[in-house]
């Protein structure tokens, strides 16, 4: 029987995210809507930003110095609720994230939900076997329209019982008799982009403007969300078919940036932070290949099968970091797969999603050890996680250097600033 571990995520959950409205600073520049410039879709014109106050923070950091001479970031990046605010709309909104694993929308009728900074979402498969995502926001007045995950026949809201098929038609409005101009064929939900490449769903939050939600063909996707890095990892198993385990969830008090940059030092953390994972890999063996938006670090296994023949590690793992906030980790019969969500300048949640070789999905003794295994490191990267929060919000620290291990954390500070920069 399959072993499903999912952790208590009441306290996980966040108010509702504030937003940096426009304003006159002190140099007497408005807040000027990001729409203006064309380089995203964006999604809520309201939102408006002191541009000169941003500019000045993106360009604190210059990607075309080498990382032999270049500083990391400033401070304020992991910091300033206003950079937080338009970090959303610049990475976030516009390429393709992923949000969940094809298991969750099998079947039909199957959904589940989400939320995406300030965008929730909710992502079906209807009766006819056909994919959808959409705004899970009511038309009527705007109240959530379905939470959680499961099976349903229609989508009905819970404020006025306004009633949505499962392809986003609303199919009934209550009390509406009387009401001039009304038409039930304008009232949908909105829909999103929605793609499945392997295991993983995914999502482009900006409005689908096809006719019928067309669901976006697996090889399109894989070249726009993993580029030319797509068939070392299909050679690295990450597509294949594996049984879905368990779902895990971490709270952490720290910028979304900090748990990435936490990945992506190469390595250089392991042997100080990591005593148990380190007996298990050979950072010798350690590599980096950057790709367009992806990085992949590789490592050998550092030891034997022990004597009651437990390895969880096997004899070669692969980390691939997809930009801006999915971590793939592929090693022996597992994969598990890291989504860092955003919820607030100093506030994250990450989310564990663990798979395994269908040929061990019923060994629970194994599952049991691996996750135990598993969770511990996670609680070690927490602690350094929240340290470096704390640290980025001192008044020591501004910027820091990088080691030549660091080399995907460079990469991934590039790839931000080319999406923040005006």
């Amino acid at each position: 029987m399959m072993t499903t571990l999912t952790a208590s995520v009441s306290e996980f959950l966040s108010p509702s995210l504030k937003t940096t409205r426009g304003y006159f600073n002190s140099h007497g520049d408005f807040g000027v809507s990001l729409s203006q410039f064309g380089r995203r879709r964006f999604l809520n014109p309201s939102r408006v930003f002191a541009v000169s106050d941003i500019n000045k923070l993106v360009t604190e950091f210059d990607p075309n110095i080498p990382l032999e001479r270049a500083s990391t970031p400033p401070s304020s990046w992991y910091t300033d609720p206003q950079f937080y605010s338009f970090e959303l709309d610049r990475v976030f909104y516009g390429g393709w994230q992923a949000v969940g694993y094809s298991d969750q929308i099998k079947e039909s009728r199957d959904f589940f939900t989400g939320r995406l900074g300030d965008v929730e979402y909710v992502v079906c498969r209807d009766e006819n076997g056909k994919i959808h995502a959409f705004h899970n926001v009511c038309s009527h007045h705007a109240s959530i329209l379905a939470s959680g995950n499961g099976r349903k026949s229609c989508f009905v809201c819970p404020y006025h019982g306004w009633t949505y098929s499962l392809s986003g038609s609303l199919v009934k409005a209550t009390r509406m008799t009387g009401i001039e101009n009304f038409a039930l064929n304008e009232m949908g939900l909105k829909p999103l982009k929605v793609a499945v490449w392997g295991p993983f769903v995914l999502l482009k939050v900006t409005q689908d403007t096809s006719r019928d939600g067309e669901v976006e063909t697996d090889g399109l996707v894989a070249s726009e969300w993993l580029g030319t890095s797509v068939g070392r990892l299909s050679q690295g198993g990450v597509d294949s078919p594996l049984s879905f385990i368990g779902r895990r969830e971490y709270a952490i008090d720290c910028n979304w940036k900090v748990f990435c940059d936490n990945y992506l030092d190469g390595g250089y953390h392991v042997p100080y932070a990591h005593k148990g994972l380190m007996s298990g890999l050979d950072l010798e063996t350690y590599s980096t290949t950057i790709f367009e938006k992806v990085s992949i670090q590789e490592c050998g296994g550092g030891s034997k099968v022990g004597e009651d023949g437990f390895d969880r590690l096997g004899s070669q793992a692969l980390y691939a970091f997809v930009y801006p906030n999915f971590m793939i980790n592929r090693y022996g019969p597992w994969m598990d797969t890291n989504l860092v969500l955003p919820l607030g300048p100093r506030k994250c949640k990450v989310v564990f999603d663990y798979f395994l070789d269908p040929s061990l999905k019923d060994d629970e003794a194994f599952i049991k050890r691996s996750l135990e295994e598993s969770e511990r490191v996670q609680i070690e990267d927490v602690v350094l996680c929240e340290s470096v929060q704390r640290g980025l919000e001192s008044q020591a620290y501004d910027k820091g250097r990088y080691a030549l291990v660091e080399k995907p954390m460079h990469h991934f500070h590039c790839l931000l600033h080319h999406n923040l920069k005006l």
